[in-house]
């Protein structure tokens, strides 16, 4: 029987697809009640972003109200100014975040780590799960509104910037992404349900319209309110 990894992973274009490619950029519309919290309501409203497929590194531009980008990787954030000069950077910036929680504030490095691990995770998947080191396990299918999903209890390794170190992924029956559960553990651990919808496809690659995310209650099941954080993705660019 085919293992549900690959069931996905080809349902979303398939690994070969994949790796003809080095990045991709779309363009980003966000909202939600996060990025009020954080004192940041409209630094990334609408933007647009470049994930790399290979590396961990991702870019966002322009924070509003400058034409400022970031620069993310894992260990070091930067801010940039048109010209590239630095205009705040933010070394080993997952420590930075130590004590905070849901209504801390955060810097534009500190929103700038949080949305490049997170959009990393977000446009590679499913297909950062085949990377070495990701440990991936079938675990029993998941009831909701009338459907069964299957599902995939996922390990990353320390390297790989994101969320929590254990997340949960279910797929429908077509084998697309539907639901990823996850812990936030840079504002305290909060438990979060991401849903996912409205699929293009790009160069052959499946992808992401638009991603909702809510409060996930001890049950598994989502909370109605409040949205923390809506995502619309556009004009997907492949190179």
């Amino acid at each position: 029987m085919t293992e549900l990894l690959d069931i996905v992973v080809a349902a979303h274009g398939g690994l070969n697809s994949f790796h003809r490619f080095s990045s991709v950029t779309a363009k980003l519309h966000q909202g939600g009640v996060l990025w009020a919290l954080k004192g940041k309501p409209t630094v990334l409203e609408d933007c647009h972003v470049k994930v790399d497929l290979r590396r961990e590194q991702v870019s966002h531009w322009p924070f509003a109200p400058t034409q400022n980008r970031s620069v993310f990787t894992p260990d070091r954030v930067v801010i940039e100014d048109p010209n590239g000069h630095v205009v705040e950077e933010l070394m080993q910036p997952r420590t930075s975040f130590e004590g905070y929680e849901m209504e801390t504030h955060w810097s534009n490095p500190q929103v700038a780590y949080f949305a490049g691990y997170t959009m990393w995770t977000y446009l590679t998947s499913p297909f950062i799960l085949k990377r070495p080191g990701v440990v991936t396990e079938e675990i029993g299918p998941w009831k909701e509104n009338d459907q069964e999903w299957r599902r995939l209890r996922v390990r990353f390794p320390d390297e790989i910037a994101t969320h929590s170190t254990e997340q949960t992924f279910y797929f429908d029956d077509r084998g697309l992404l539907v639901r990823h559960d996850y812990e936030v553990d840079i504002q305290g651990k909060n438990a979060a349900a991401r849903y996912i919808s409205d699929y293009v496809t790009a160069d052959g690659i499946v992808m992401p319209g638009k991603m909702r995310i809510y409060p996930r209650g001890a049950d598994n099941k989502p909370l109605p309110e409040p949205l923390i954080v809506s995502v619309d993705l556009s004009d997907f660019q492949f190179s």
